[in-house]
């Protein structure tokens, strides 16, 4: 596996048809805290996060690292896309084989339905594949989340496994880009 912290940043923002993912910026707290206090938003992530608690742990500039993208359109966060080292200690040896970068993404409720994650996440999977061509990606959700379970289809990850965790069952998805020729 390539070393993950080698990843670099995007020269310049992340654009698609509709919408531009680019790093974050002081404006972008207060859409970072809404994203993870929503009940929505935190439906299959164990609840919402106390506002409060929020307030006083978001860094003035959230997400300061290569990977995490704010999603915007029309100059508005709608969303985060986030790359993340995959957390191995979390899964166990066998999940912690799949890959070593993690997939997650937080779209605001207005934003749901209009293929804005998907759009997203193909972006920024696309710029992943060129920074560290050939290396594979894992997505985790609960099988429950019909929403982004679709979303892992379209993204073209597939089931790798299903387990238990936090009383409900959970998929493990890998995606795989086609390295280029050496």
């Amino acid at each position: 596996m390539t070393d993950r912290r080698a990843l670099p940043w995007p020269t310049a923002p992340i654009t698609t048809e509709r919408l531009v993912l680019r790093q974050t910026e002081a404006r972008d707290r207060a859409g970072v805290i809404e994203l993870n206090a929503s009940p929505e938003v935190g439906t299959y992530l164990g609840g919402p996060q106390p506002r409060d608690e929020l307030e006083r742990m978001v860094p003035e500039v959230p997400g300061q690292r290569p990977g995490f993208f704010v999603v915007e359109l029309d100059g508005a966060l709608i969303g985060t896309v986030q790359l993340d080292p995959h957390d191995r200690e979390r899964v166990g040896e066998r999940r912690a084989e799949a890959g070593g970068t993690e997939l997650g993404y937080l779209f605001l409720p207005a934003a749901w339905g209009r293929g804005y994650a998907t759009e997203a996440c193909t972006a920024a999977l696309g710029w992943f594949a060129g920074a560290l061509p050939g290396e594979p990606v894992v997505l985790y959700t609960q099988t429950a989340n019909a929403r982004s379970m679709r979303l892992a289809a379209k993204l073209g990850f597939t089931e790798r496994e299903r387990f238990e965790k936090y009383d409900a069952e959970q998929w493990l998805g890998v995606w795989s880009p086609v390295a280029p020729p050496a």
